[in-house]
């Protein structure tokens, strides 16, 4: 991370894009395509974060919210993994981006047939700059976990709703659900919007 003054202007150029795009082309093929490299453009840099949304927590990974849309068309998270860290297997319910800040991730996709739970492929690493998509429509069941036995890692996720609210599931190896609710780590925002210091920058 860079000691000089936090760039905060390049999450809310993200969002303010990524809003423009939904405007323009709201469609989930469309979203996915053009909001990969805007997500990806964020995240290859590390110097917007504020560190009160990169703290782990030694008990489980934490979910900050960093921007929800007005509209609740999209939310903003930052996803910190503490060493070891997993989820448990879990769906989203619509579409997300994933792009990798620090440290780097580990996904494993599954899909449910008739006997339960079946893992896809291998696990996809995610390193920093890079970006993986969800949604029900391309696959949407995952479990997710911190591929650094030893050090924290930080992904942004976006997903076309406010996540914290939406009802989703964790499941069980044969298949079942358990609904869930995730909500956030934090009780308040970066203030993004707040320009005053911002032109004495070089």
């Amino acid at each position: 991370m860079s000691e000089s003054p936090l760039r905060l202007d390049r999450l809310r150029d993200f969002v303010s894009a990524l809003g423009e795009l939904l405007d323009r082309h709201p469609d989930e093929e469309s979203v996915l395509r053009e909001g990969r490299s805007l997500l990806g453009e964020l995240v290859r840099h590390d110097d917007w974060l504020p560190e009160e949304f990169a703290q782990p927590d030694p008990e489980r990974y934490q979910q900050y919210l960093l921007h929800a849309d007005s509209r609740q068309r999209f939310s903003v998270v930052s996803f910190v993994w503490g060493p070891g860290q997993t989820t448990p297997v879990h769906d989203h319910r619509v579409w997300g981006l994933i792009g990798m800040l620090r440290g780097a991730e580990d996904a494993q996709s599954f899909e449910l047939g008739a006997e339960g739970l079946r893992p896809i492929g291998d696990p996809v690493r995610l390193s920093p700059g890079q970006v993986e998509a969800v949604s029900p429509r391309i696959g949407d069941i995952h479990r997710v976990f911190n591929a650094s036995p030893d050090q924290p890692s930080i992904s942004i996720h976006v997903y076309g709703a406010n996540i914290g609210a939406v009802r989703r599931a964790v499941y069980l190896p044969d298949g079942s659900e358990k609904p869930f609710i995730s909500g956030y780590s934090n009780q308040f925002l970066p203030n993004i919007w707040d320009q005053s210091k911002e032109s004495a920058r070089p």
